[in-house]
């Protein structure tokens, strides 16, 4: 100070201040990036693999669609029997009953973005809102299948059993449905011969059970309002699956 050096050391000082925040600045910059750079390398990992999920989810979905159709074409040919009963074939009256028996349930894999908080990895806001929005897309689908399905093991299975099908009815699924649920889709593994039954109603009874017709009714109703949720949900697995591989970099 009795040098009048004073001015000197401050800017000295000053100086040091700032090439330490410099130093630090470019530190957390560097870290920054780093941290940045795993996390796009996490986001890729996690964009594979709900590509591989949502592939497998379509997949399926198409499956219990297509068993659906099958289940709407069936109740529309049986309806037409009641109709016009006139010329109608028994056997395959009993097979159109037993392609009303399939009661598909969706089940895809389900990811745990939000409980592992990898959802925060997803940088495209839309496909992380329709990944956010899955479950409950899901349930809308579920929720009418969940009905048709306690209608099949419940009260169509009791007219069944009362009209003495129940044997015939069985035979028919085992042998003559496709079954598209199947994991090994081998179609012969479903196979088991057990015949046809000599106590079962005769083709006049079954065709004016009411009871058996208003079933067939909820099969068409139920069914082709499960199919459109389908559709829906298959345009959200598309549009996923399109965003995906625009953030997937090869």
């Amino acid at each position: 100070m009795s040098e009048n050096k004073t001015g000197k050391y401050l800017k000295y000082a000053i100086g040091e201040i700032i090439l330490v925040m410099i130093g630090i600045l470019l530190a957390l910059q560097v870290n920054n990036w780093n941290e940045g750079r795993k996390d796009r390398m996490k986001e890729q990992v996690v964009l594979k693999q709900l590509q591989e999920d949502y592939q497998a989810n379509l997949i399926q979905l198409e499956e219990k669609m297509a068993t659906r159709d099958k289940i709407l074409i069936s109740a529309v040919q049986l309806l037409k029997a009641f109709d016009q009963p006139d010329g109608v074939i028994r056997d395959s009256l009993v097979k159109d009953i037993a392609n009303l028996c399939h009661d598909p349930i969706y089940d895809p894999i389900q990811n745990n973005l939000t409980s592992s908080g990898n959802l925060v990895l997803i940088r495209n806001h839309r496909l992380k809102r329709l990944l956010s929005n899955w479950s409950s897309d899901v349930v809308a689908v579920q929720e009418i299948e969940v009905v048709w399905s306690k209608y099949v093991n419940g009260e169509f299975g009791l007219i069944i059993s009362e009209l003495g099908l129940g044997r015939d009815v069985s035979n028919s699924f085992m042998n003559d449905s496709k079954h598209l649920w199947l994991l090994d889709n081998n179609p012969n593994s479903y196979k088991i011969e057990i015949g046809t039954s000599k106590l079962g109603a005769p083709l006049n009874e079954i065709l004016t059970s009411r009871t058996l017709e208003g079933n067939i009714g909820s099969a068409i109703t139920l069914n082709k309002s499960a199919n459109l949720q389908s559709e829906a949900l298959r345009n959200r697995i598309h549009e996923i699956l399109d965003l995906i591989k625009a953030e997937i970099k090869e």
